[in-house]
């Protein structure tokens, strides 16, 4: 596909993704971890965070600033990232939930809502993490436009006159289509076009209402005792 003649950026070969956005997301979502309580974290909690620490080094010592380097090897430590961290975000959803339903927590109603912030956040990092991942094939395949078709679609390449010719989706962006799906439940701005993608974005909801709704309601409960 050409706009006047020429290939959007998206569908070029570029220099590649900085690594600046998405090392911040990593670091805010370690920070995230160390935050929930104890009693909702994977045991030992050290454990995990390590495990993500040392992938995130290696991944960045193999492309420090732009992320263009295509290997099996690292492709698999990006997504053992990322798997990493949804299984912990999940561990502390189950466990979080079961006490909300059987009673047991005795959190106040400010560290209801200050626990379950942090692992709703971390859900949407997470989330933001795997669309950047996993959309055509990830930033270093789009980097080298492995794959023509895209996962995601996003208002830019829709209508590509309301762009920069150079635009090209990055993490934050996929950070934003996490984000607006956590809260409002559904797609906002970029459409789901794959299978995984619908089911990915179908988790994230379901995720987050349940964390929202049994905090908010549990939260009341509290405040009405």
């Amino acid at each position: 596909m050409s706009i006047g003649g020429q290939t959007p950026a998206w569908r070029r070969v570029t220099e590649g993704e900085h690594r600046a956005g998405v090392a911040l997301a990593v670091v805010a979502l370690l920070i995230l971890q160390f935050l929930v309580p104890r009693q909702y974290a994977f045991k030992p909690v050290w454990l995990i965070m390590a495990l993500e620490a040392a992938i995130f080094i290696v991944l960045t010592i193999a492309n420090p600033f732009r992320i263009n380097r295509e290997s099996a090897a690292l492709r698999v430590a990006s997504l053992l990232l990322v798997g990493v961290a949804s299984f912990a975000t999940l561990w502390s959803v189950g466990l979080l939930t079961y006490d909300m339903v059987e009673g047991k927590t005795d959190l106040t109603a400010v560290e209801l809502v200050r626990n379950g912030a942090a692992i709703w956040l971390t859900n949407v990092l997470v989330f933001g993490l795997w669309f950047w991942e996993l959309d055509r094939g990830g930033p270093a395949a789009r980097a080298n436009n492995r794959k023509a078709y895209a996962d995601f679609l996003f208002p830019q390449m829709a209508t590509p006159h309301v762009a920069d010719a150079d635009w090209r989706p990055q993490f934050t962006d996929y950070l934003y289509v996490a984000f607006t799906n956590a809260t409002a439940f559904s797609p906002t701005d970029a459409m789901p076009l794959s299978r995984w993608a619908k089911f990915a974005m179908m988790l994230e909801s379901a995720i987050s209402l349940v964390t929202v709704v049994l905090v908010i309601a549990r939260a009341v409960n509290v405040l009405g005792n």
